[in-house]
């Protein structure tokens, strides 16, 4: 009888005990649990609010345009010379050295030579500033330095950075244009005041020839050997055959509408048409829409290979 007594009792002391370790692991480690789960989703979603949050379209384009400018403020003089003393020497050179040799005459509208050269000028100068920092530069953002991965893994899209690099060659060029501008009247190369409306024309045409080579670089996988060629035989010819130095109406015809499709000749001709005049209304507004469909196509299309590039 004591046996089974103590057998019996041990029975209930088991059973006690089974019931106490499970009641009191369950609850501890269900209230622990819980809690600690709540704690960690708290923390998510606080760590989310502060590190996580989406910026605007514009603001996340000017945190591209940023980055920019804290390289440049601190090199600028490496590039001052094909920023803007560039265009100026070939003026000097073009519309003082040799455009003294040149007689006023119709071809450049009974105008000097530099009053003639001056606004192409500008607008040449703008043109080969906003292929060179779409070309090499925006390849380098995908294949040598690769910021462009680092940038589009945080919350800015592949847009948004296209965005920021168009900004930037705006800025950019707008500096130059304005040096230009400057430093040629004190040259005497403008006659009024619609010089202060060529450096607008210059940056539109900038960003009209730009924007495709953005394009083409985010299609290039190679050491860029493609800008060479591009540089040799498109941007030299668009520079000399697009009515820069002289009218297209001296090229011969069969080659002449190579002059037309040229977004510098279009350019070229709304800067003398508001500095020199003799632009009508439509032909103005001709220009202006060639300009602006060639940039935003182009546009369209460089985002959708900066999306297959950055993120597809």
């Amino acid at each position: 009888m004591a046996n089974g007594g103590t057998a019996s009792g041990g029975a209930t002391g088991s059973g006690t005990t089974g019931t106490t370790g499970t009641t009191g692991t369950t609850g501890t480690t269900g209230t622990t649990g819980t809690t600690g789960a709540t704690g960690a989703t708290a923390r998510v979603e606080i760590g989310s609010r502060s590190a996580g949050r989406v910026v605007g379209s514009w603001r996340a384009a000017w945190l591209r345009v940023e980055a920019h400018w804290t390289w440049y403020r601190r090199y600028w003089r490496s590039s001052l010379y094909s920023s803007g003393l560039q265009p100026v020497l070939f003026l000097a050179a073009m519309g003082l050295g040799f455009g003294s040799q040149v007689e006023a005459g119709p071809a450049t509208g009974g105008l000097a030579y530099v009053h003639y050269v001056a606004p192409a000028l500008l607008v040449a100068g703008a043109v080969q500033n906003a292929i060179g920092e779409s070309s090499y530069p925006v390849l380098s953002g995908f294949k040598w330095q690769q910021d462009y991965y680092a940038v589009t893994a945080t919350p800015v899209t592949a847009g948004q950075l296209l965005g920021g690099q168009i900004i930037w060659i705006v800025l950019r060029v707008g500096i130059a244009c304005v040096v230009y501008t400057l430093v040629a009247l004190l040259f005497g190369a403008w006659l009024n005041a619609g010089a202060l409306l060529v450096v607008p024309i210059g940056v539109f045409a900038a960003v009209a020839c730009g924007v495709p080579i953005m394009a083409v670089a985010a299609t290039t996988y190679n050491e860029g050997e493609r800008f060479a060629a591009i540089f040799r035989f498109l941007v030299m010819p668009m520079i000399l055959f697009s009515g820069t130095f002289f009218p297209i109406e001296q090229i011969p015809a069969a080659v002449r509408w190579l002059a037309w499709i040229s977004p510098v000749w279009h350019g070229t001709e709304l800067a003398r048409g508001v500095t020199l005049g003799g632009l009508g209304g439509w032909p103005a507004l001709g220009h202006l829409a060639f300009l602006g469909v060639l940039a935003g196509f182009s546009a369209a299309l460089a985002r959708r290979y900066f999306y297959r590039r950055l993120v597809v």
